[in-house]
């Protein structure tokens, strides 16, 4: 059957995937879109089912944009005991709890340090790109020190932008796969040899964490088994936090009455991360593949099939988020008592930009803080932030989406 799905390019998902999820949902809920021959589960319902049945809809994605680029299993990528060891590897320093005790000393003076190096540019009254200048390198820098990883920023903001161009890649482009590759090489050559060492001499990161986790003393992972969940975190986690943060602003600075909120009542700024998040989902889909032919919205997912439960269009579905394309710091959810702020406590209320089931976002709680901390660190040095232009900001992305720049003024 002929549908409008068979117009849609990888182009026009990058350039605005939201129309089409928006008509997918309402039309189409859950097919298959021939460009990155992948099936689209659109609705929040089914792809809250999809991505919490591993029976129907395992996370095994051999021969997927992320398995050919980082090797298996990924966290990401695996179900079952390996995905319980590769969690419970990763999870030492991102639980909650734990986050909460170090993450405000960590990225508090990273933040802090890249707002000062913008005094000038506030001075001068040139426009300056908090995308590239401020958010992007408070994330990298901010998980490579969890990670355990002493680089600069300008290389790991090289390493995520590469990386991401293997991942996201279902169209297989042999350019865009060179570049990655090259990228991917310099990883392996600078992290296994790290944790080649760390697997002899462990210590607190959450690098040497992923080794001996849960292992016997002398008896660590193989470097092999952790490495490709290593190289999801470091896309991952690098990616998501800055890009959410710099889309949270773009909306406040595109809402003055919610921006004058926020600078008002800095406890808002928590509520702004998750309704900026939910606007604009960095990381848009949790990838699975079909065990059998599998009914769900509608339609009969056949066995084998690629299937994108669409984090992002779930984020955008007026069934659970009434007026859902528009930013509202103070938004009602339906089934919670009262009114906004949505702040992180309302994850549960159906926020799916962490994704659902056992593949939940381990750094979710990391991630949050780290926009939360960015974005205080701004606004406080900078409270006369505006945007620089009269048009709006674009953005660009399916699987990942961020401003393509966040141009401001400072004073």
């Amino acid at each position: 059957m002929t549908t409008f799905l068979d117009d849609v390019t990888v182009e026009d998902l990058d350039a605005d995937p939201y129309r089409i999820y928006a008509r997918m949902r309402a039309e189409l809920p859950v097919a298959r879109v021939p460009a990155v021959d992948s099936w689209f589960v659109t609705r929040h319902a089914d792809v809250a089912f999809v991505a919490e049945h591993p029976d129907l809809f395992p996370a095994a994605a051999p021969g997927s944009p992320v398995e050919r680029s980082f090797g298996a299993p990924t966290i990401i990528t695996v179900d079952g005991p390996v995905h319980h060891d590769l969690r419970r590897a990763f999870d030492g320093n991102m639980r909650p709890k734990r986050v909460e005790g170090y993450v405000d000393d960590l990225v508090r003076p990273i933040a802090a340090r890249h707002a000062a190096a913008l005094a000038g540019a506030a001075a001068s009254g040139e426009p300056v790109d908090l995308l590239a200048t401020y958010f992007e390198p408070i994330s990298v820098l901010s998980l490579a020190a969890v990670l355990g990883l002493d680089l600069d920023a300008q290389t790991l903001r090289r390493w995520f932008h590469g990386m991401s161009l293997g991942a996201i890649n279902y169209e297989q482009d042999p350019a865009r796969q060179a570049e990655a590759d090259a990228v991917l090489a310099e990883v392996d050559a600078v992290v296994v040899p790290l944790l080649q060492h760390l697997a002899a001499h462990p210590d607190d990161s959450t690098l040497s964490h992923m080794l001996h986790a849960g292992r016997a003393a002398g008896d660590p992972r193989p470097v092999d088994l952790v490495l490709p969940s290593v190289k999801v975190a470091i896309l991952g986690g690098m990616q998501e936090p800055g890009h959410g943060a710099a889309s949270t602003l773009a909306a406040l600075l595109a809402a003055p009455a919610q921006l004058a909120a926020v600078l008002a009542e800095r406890t808002l700024v928590a509520a702004a991360v998750e309704e900026g998040t939910r606007w604009v989902t960095p990381i848009g889909t949790q990838f699975r593949t079909a065990a059998r032919d599998v009914e769900v919205g509608g339609a009969t997912v056949p066995a084998g099939a690629g299937v994108s439960a669409v984090l992002a269009s779930a984020n955008r579905d007026a069934a659970v988020f009434p007026e859902p394309d528009v930013f509202d710091l103070f938004r009602h959810v339906p089934g919670r008592a009262g009114d906004g702020p949505v702040g992180a406590a309302a994850a549960a209320a159906g926020q799916a930009a962490y994704g659902f089931g056992k593949h939940f976002c381990s750094g979710h709680s990391f991630a949050r803080h780290q926009m939360r901390i960015a974005l205080e660190e701004v606004l406080v040095a900078f409270p006369a932030v505006r945007a620089a232009g009269d048009g709006p900001v674009e953005f660009r992305g399916w699987e990942f989406r961020a401003p393509v720049a966040l141009p401001v003024l400072l004073s």
